[in-house]
């Protein structure tokens, strides 16, 4: 493929937003730092799309179909995560078939040699071979990434564990990849019995290899990944979520949850969202710097426990009550209690956009981030 191809263009693109947002993440001055742990987990993420999309970079080399949402989110349609992960599970046996990249140098040496032509076929079995090789090896955007514990404590008010978990999805229907964060109170007797000492501080007798995969309490564990996992889609809102964690266990009170949405993203010749970013983004003179990536932080927490009560003939767990931010439509809209839009920008595109004058329209609801020489300037 030539470097004008829209294939690499994109590419090209994708890579340096995520590149961008990855210093962006990793700066201890970045905005999300006031949000504790977000940046280091939605970095966590972003390792994983960028191996993602490396590969079907290479997945080109033998395979001529590549398909994005370009009218809406600017990634890639839900069937290409779907391709990716069967090939991620079935490398192995895959591999087993092609010949080591020893031999398959060896025979288009000797193809070249003897039909003075390039050896196509030889050529898209190797890069067949180093695309299994990278995915097999490395971790990639699944469809759904399974939740971990990252963070446990104790609240001494209530004297229970408090834990932080986190999980990804990549949603079908809008092909945008969200990650997930929740911050939640275990009340079952058991993990209060082993985690809680007397003084309401957490047992350091007991050893706890974080990060754990899925949720800490062993015996609720495999219940949250289903839960998870069902209670994922884009189309769902925080509070609806949060709601639904709250009654489907009774024992655990979910006092936070944060949704990172990662998009939409605009590429020069590309997507076709808005007709006027597209405009100007196409009169950037280097491709590479032709892009804008945006991404929405959500937030939802409770802002009181409604006790429970047990009765002769009947009884009702605790429930969390969750503050709704009317007095803000597009909070109301989105369910959550409180939210944030940020954009982050190459300095020629926003040179670009700041001269056409757009600029104070586009990102009148955003934090900007420009991104120059490798650093990342906020607060513009």
């Amino acid at each position: 493929m030539t470097p004008d191809n829209p294939a690499i263009r994109y590419f090209d693109a994708i890579a340096a937003a995520l590149d961008g947002l990855d210093v962006f993440l990793r700066d201890d001055s970045s905005p999300l730092y006031k949000h504790g742990i977000i940046a280091q987990v939605v970095a966590e993420y972003i390792v994983r799309l960028e191996n993602s999309f490396s590969s079907w970079r290479n997945r080109l080399g033998f395979v001529d179909s590549f398909k994005i949402n370009r009218a809406e989110s600017g990634f890639p349609v839900f069937q290409n995560v779907l391709e990716l992960e069967n090939d991620r599970r079935t490398a192995d046996k895959r591999l087993a078939s092609i010949p080591e990249p020893e031999a398959l140098r060896a025979e288009m040496a000797d193809f070249i040699l003897r039909h003075k032509a390039f050896p196509e076929a030889l050529q898209r079995s190797m890069a067949e071979r180093l695309y299994l090789q990278q995915v097999s090896s490395g971790l990639v955007f699944s469809p759904f990434v399974l939740p971990k514990t990252i963070k446990v404590s104790v609240n001494p008010k209530t004297m229970r564990p408090f834990y932080m978990v986190h999980w990804g999805s990549f949603d079908g229907l809008a092909n945008l990849p969200l990650v997930y964060m929740v911050a939640v109170e275990d009340s079952s007797e058991r993990m209060v019995e082993t985690l809680v000492t007397g003084d309401g501080k957490l047992n350091e007798r007991v050893e706890i290899p974080l990060p754990v995969d899925g949720l800490l309490n062993p015996d609720l564990a495999r219940r949250f990944d289903d839960f998870a996992e069902k209670n994922s889609a884009y189309s769902l809102s925080p509070a609806t979520i949060a709601g639904n964690l709250d009654k489907d266990f009774p024992t655990l009170h979910p006092k936070q949850v944060r949704r990172f949405v990662l998009g939409p993203f605009y590429s020069a010749g590309i997507t076709e969202h808005n007709s006027t970013v597209a405009e100007v983004l196409n009169k950037v003179k280097k491709a590479e710097n032709a892009w804008l990536l945006t991404w929405t932080v959500q937030e939802v927490y409770s802002q009181a426990e409604k006790p429970g009560r047990k009765g002769l003939f009947s009884s009702e767990p605790s429930r969390e009550e969750f503050f709704l931010n009317t007095d803000d439509l597009e909070a109301a809209r989105q369910g959550v209690s409180a939210y944030e839009k940020h954009a982050l920008i190459p300095h020629e595109a926003y040179q670009a956009l700041y001269a056409a004058g757009e600029a104070q329209k586009i990102f009148a609801e955003y934090k900007v981030h420009i991104l120059s020489k490798g650093q990342v300037i906020s607060d513009v």
